[in-house]
């Protein structure tokens, strides 16, 4: 996290750096730098070896980019996000910060129904969402690879951060972590 200024990543600021959820535009906020430090941890041990990564609900493009550079040189990060306004700034947002990021490949930015995926790309060796999805997204952990690691809040009132694993047979099993308040995942996109 101390490679991507999250400042460049915020439309306020002054309120980049404080330990709280700043608004980014469009009605979504950037998670507080807390939530987004103890998805990573949750995340670390697939990162150092993940060839391809998704963020669900990418947002300000932050997470993604901090998610780059974890991963190794040749591992790709897939950030979607229904909101196209949101992209396009995320894409400048990354541009601004590093472009060797999108030039390389390394992170791919797109418009995408987060409850859908990417299914033309996965499996995917880890999965962040970061938007509260009302149930676990199942085409999500379907695109989840064999020994991979999905981290997503559900819950429309009472939200929980979820872990959920996929062993190496396929079998999934979820973890509640902690109580969480995240924005909803946009849901039914026509």
């Amino acid at each position: 996290m101390l490679k991507t200024d999250r400042g460049l990543y915020t439309k306020e600021k002054h309120e980049a750096y404080n330990d709280h959820p700043s608004p980014i535009g469009w009605g979504a906020t950037i998670s507080a730098p807390h939530m987004h430090a103890q998805c990573l941890e949750m995340l670390l041990p697939y990162l150092k070896n993940a060839k391809r990564v998704l963020d669900v609900g990418s947002g300000s493009g932050y997470l993604s980019a901090c998610m780059a550079r974890m991963i190794p040189p040749d591992g790709k990060v897939y950030g979607i996000d229904v909101i196209k306004e949101l992209v396009d700034q995320s894409l400048e947002n990354v541009r601004t910060d590093d472009p060797e990021l999108l030039d390389s490949g390394r992170i791919i930015l797109k418009v995408g129904d987060g409850w859908e995926g990417v299914p033309e790309v996965a499996p995917f060796d880890l999965i962040h969402v970061g938007a509260a999805a009302a149930r676990v997204p199942e085409k999500l952990v379907e695109q989840l690879k064999n020994g991979g690691r999905m981290v997503v809040p559900v819950g429309t009132h009472d939200q929980n951060l979820v872990s959920i694993e996929k062993d190496q047979e396929g079998k999934v099993t979820q973890q509640i972590i902690f109580g969480v308040r995240y924005v909803p995942l946009i849901e039914n996109i026509k």
